[in-house]
């Protein structure tokens, strides 16, 4: 039966910045579709959402991490895999922005930028790719977003941050799609999390984001649901380096 295919049984699933808002909304659905989850953050998941996971019959385990560091993130899948198991599906979806005009921008926080959105992101693939090799499947995904295709406004280190990870999606789908793991990025639009907050708020800002979205409003997060677990199923097992946008239509308008 066709829904079979989208069942997350007996799969686990490690996902970065997994505590809250996009991250949290995506632990939940792949949980519901039957994922056990490994949630690394910096910040610690709420006793709500993990109660959420635990009550759907799922296990769920947090480990601490500051992504940007490397010597952090050393031997992390490793860790993951001897409390939980094989890591079946690794979501990249840590992230973090900051706004100044592009003439005062620090450098600092480029740095930053490209630790947690690139680097992290390509290091963590590359400690899970032996096994899903060795077994001859595995998903990645990564969370991008519209600045993958766009240069917003006062925001150059978000934007060079989410274009170069879809260009690394491309680049590990040309290497692993023969060795049976699917690596593909999700680019959504204006979410509704505690990161927007300023956005949505902006009284400038604000309305001309929502007059652009043809769906008339902001997404809430939960609807990014449907797509992660489609991508860390068996129904997309022939998807690779696809770059897909969930976004109202505001790459449309």
């Amino acid at each position: 039966m066709i829904l079979d295919l989208f069942r997350l049984d007996h799969k686990v699933a490690l996902i970065t910045g997994g505590s809250r808002g996009l991250g949290a909304a995506i632990s939940l659905a792949l949980a519901e579709a039957g994922a056990d989850i490994v949630c690394v953050s910096r910040t610690s998941p709420t006793e709500a959402h993990i109660e959420k996971i635990l009550s759907l019959g799922r296990r769920f385990h947090f480990l601490p991490c500051d992504l940007s560091h490397q010597v952090n993130r050393a031997g992390l899948v490793e860790k993951a895999r001897s409390i939980a198991g094989s890591i079946d599906i690794l979501v990249n979806n840590a992230g973090l922005t900051a706004r100044f005009p592009p003439e005062e921008y620090p450098l600092t926080h480029l740095q930053t930028m490209l630790a947690v959105h690139i680097e992290a992101a390509f290091d963590l693939a590359q400690q899970v790719a032996p096994s899903m090799i060795q077994r001859g499947s595995g998903k990645i995904i990564n969370v991008g977003s519209v600045m993958s295709h766009q240069g917003g406004w006062q925001i150059p280190a978000y934007a060079i941050a989410k274009h170069g990870l879809a260009g690394l999606t491309k680049s590990l789908c040309n290497s692993w799609a023969a060795q049976g793991i699917n690596v593909n990025c999700i680019c959504p639009g204006y979410m509704l999390t505690e990161l927007s907050g300023s956005l949505v708020n902006d009284p400038v800002r604000g309305p001309q984001i929502l007059s652009r979205i043809p769906a008339g409003r902001w997404a809430q997060p939960e609807e990014l649901g449907g797509l992660c677990v489609f991508l860390g199923s068996s129904a997309s097992n022939y998807m690779h380096g696809s770059i897909i946008d969930i976004d109202g239509g505001w790459l449309a308008r």
